[in-house]
């Protein structure tokens, strides 16, 4: 078979080159990894394509697709809408049923295809208000439920390959709505080209064993690991899917599946820095001055930085005592970890390579499919504080033209085969994503950033902020929050931390404490722990606070500098059991305008007088 042009392609190379046994995988109710074929993925998805067919659907009507974890099923529904001239609408599980309304009215939803927990409740509820919704299927067996298999048929193949041979590559093939942290989501357009050259020109990155296990826990419904996915079946691996649940542990998905590669986003692996780190607070004696001497030597660790006869020898030793731990806890097996959808402290990318834990950083958008950058394993292929080369096909341009920029920053733009056709129903949105220089048209990111010459004479790109998130201070002062937050969260005692500042005379912070770490600071310190809430009142804990600011302070200019904070003691998530808004978005960026609403008291307090 010729190298695929429409997605749905690719598991059709798989069976022609590398047929596998075990294609993908899922954990069943008792724990045990269920397995699909090569063929049975084929059968399924071609099954699903001929049931859509036979309930009317038509040739570029919208089919939703959501689930809480990763699954066989998920990705099989995707094949398969595509099978049948369809086009897919992943939804976030953690959005709420009024944004489920609307986004199935806005795309026109014509059927939903659910995994469990709440999530047909939702759509039901949403139902009513959304006129082209007909059916809701469940991929769980519930009574009194539709369940998606019962669509299944054999009948009208003929129609499923006619179809099949027709669709053309630059084709709508997908339809994800952004997370909404500027506002209603829009409905991001992509062809079966766009997400092509995102697979095609990272799978260098991915390993080039057949059957190599994979995990796979970024939700499916974020274009991330949607071509991931995509990038796994090119490289006929093996597919495990699951969540974020169950990762860690003797029990866990890492120890289980011991992958060579996963995707993840930087807040998982600060999560699991915070746990290494909280079990060595709780070690004594000489195994606890061990394992900080280890981590010590990880500080300013850079990937091509040739180490002394002296240095080798003790990471040798730390390697051998607390780094080969590390490794096997995360399965034993990693070969690469890529890390996006949010800026990556570089402490934690540090730590980890000096562990032998290889974390790469990559950057994209929705709308560019959406990798336009990545640092990789190759010789000069990496360089800790960038997000990497631009991949083959796409060109990056740092635009000043716009805005108060430092020297060599602006904003950066992009263009190649992976940015999007438009925003769906929204030409004033689409216009105002592209700007045209010298006659070219290239997408405005949103994100100011700039291009770095770096190891072997490669051109690295840097981040420094979103536009969007600039403050401005009452003095006309531009300041990048970005940046401050990234250097601050590297403190263990620091959970989760937003600057605050536009229109005022001063930056400040809204700080989440990371509760583990100031629980274990508190015993050393002979005070008695009553539990965050009251922990955040004491004014030692206040100094404490004020003393880690102090550390990083002088590394910002004066007009950037932290001048107050306020400690919370809730932390911030994606979704919120008492229904009001997340501070999060289900990629875990911070919702900046909720964040300051729900504590606008304690911004307010911080500026009084």
């Amino acid at each position: 078979m010729s190298t695929p042009t429409r997605l749905f392609e690719y598991i059709y190379n798989q069976r022609a080159n590398n047929p596998l046994q075990k294609c993908m995988a899922k954990r069943d109710p008792e724990g045990q990894w269920i397995y699909y074929s090569t063929d049975d993925v084929i059968r399924m998805a071609e099954q699903t394509a001929a049931g859509l067919l036979a309930l009317g659907l038509q040739r570029g009507e919208k089919v939703a697709i959501v689930a809480y974890k990763n699954r066989p099923e998920w990705a099989i529904t995707d094949m398969g809408v595509q099978m049948a001239g369809g086009v897919s609408v992943p939804l976030y599980p953690t959005i709420s049923s009024g944004e489920y309304e609307f986004i199935l009215n806005n795309a026109e939803a014509r059927f939903a295809f659910c995994g469990s927990g709440d999530l047909y409740e939702k759509l039901q509820h949403a139902q009513p208000q959304v006129a082209s919704l007909e059916k809701i299927f469940t991929y769980d067996q519930v009574e009194g439920r539709p369940h998606w298999e019962s669509i299944h048929t054999t009948e009208g193949m003929d129609e499923v390959e006619r179809i099949k041979e027709s669709i053309d590559a630059e084709e709508l093939v997908t339809l994800i709505y952004t997370s909404g942290t500027t506002g209603k989501p829009k409905g991001v357009m992509l062809s079966h080209t766009n997400i092509n050259h995102v697979v095609k020109e990272t799978a260098f990155m991915l390993p080039d064993s057949v059957g190599a296990p994979i995990l796979s826990f970024l939700p499916l419904c974020h274009i991330y690991e949607r071509a991931n996915s995509y990038g796994y079946l090119n490289k006929a691996v093996s597919i495990h899917f699951t969540g974020t649940d169950n990762l860690g542990g003797d029990g866990g998905d890492l120890k289980s599946v011991q992958p060579v590669f996963f995707a993840t986003v930087p807040r998982l692996l600060e999560k699991v820095y915070e746990a290494i780190y909280n079990r060595g607070l709780q070690l004594s004696g000489t195994a606890k001055r061990i394992f900080f001497w280890a981590l010590s030597l990880t500080e300013g660790y850079d990937i091509h930085k040739k180490m002394s006869p002296i240095q080798k020898m003790k990471m040798s030793i730390a390697d051998r005592i607390i780094f080969s731990k590390w490794r096997e806890a995360v399965g034993g097996n990693l070969k690469l970890v890529v890390t996006g959808a949010a800026p990556c402290p570089t402490k934690i990318l540090q730590v980890f390579n000096a562990a032998g834990i290889p974390v790469r950083e990559g950057y994209g958008l929705t709308e560019t499919s959406p990798t336009l950058t990545v640092n990789h394993l190759d010789i000069h292929g990496a360089m800790i504080g960038s997000v990497g080369p631009a991949i083959n096909g796409t060109k990056l341009m740092i635009d000043a033209s716009e805005g108060d920029y430092r020297a060599g920053e602006g904003e950066i733009l992009a263009k190649g085969p992976s940015i999007m056709q438009g925003y769906y129903k929204n030409p004033e949105a689409t216009e105002g994503a592209f700007k045209e220089i010298n006659g070219e048209r290239w997408f405005r990111t949103g994100d100011i950033g700039t291009l770095v010459q770096g190891p072997g004479g490669n051109e690295f790109l840097r981040i420094t902020d979103r536009k969007k998130e600039l403050l401005k201070t009452s003095g006309g002062k531009y300041v990048a929050p970005a940046p401050i937050e990234n250097r601050m969260k590297e403190d263990f005692l620091i959970e989760q931390v937003m600057v605050v500042g536009d229109k005022k005379k001063f930056v400040s912070a809204l700080i989440v404490p990371a509760e583990a770490a100031l629980k274990n600071w508190m015993e050393t310190q002979k005070m008695e722990w009553k539990g965050l809430e009251d922990a955040i009142t004491n004014p030692e804990v206040i100094d404490k606070y004020q003393d880690v600011i102090n550390v990083y302070n002088p590394e910002f200019s004066h007009i950037e500098q932290v001048k107050k904070f306020s400690l919370l003691y809730a932390e911030w998530g994606p979704i919120k059991e008492d229904g009001s808004d997340a501070e999060l978005t289900p990629t875990l960026k911070l919702k900046r305008r909720v964040i300051r609403e729900k504590y606008r008291s304690h911004i307010d307090n911080m500026y009084q007088g």
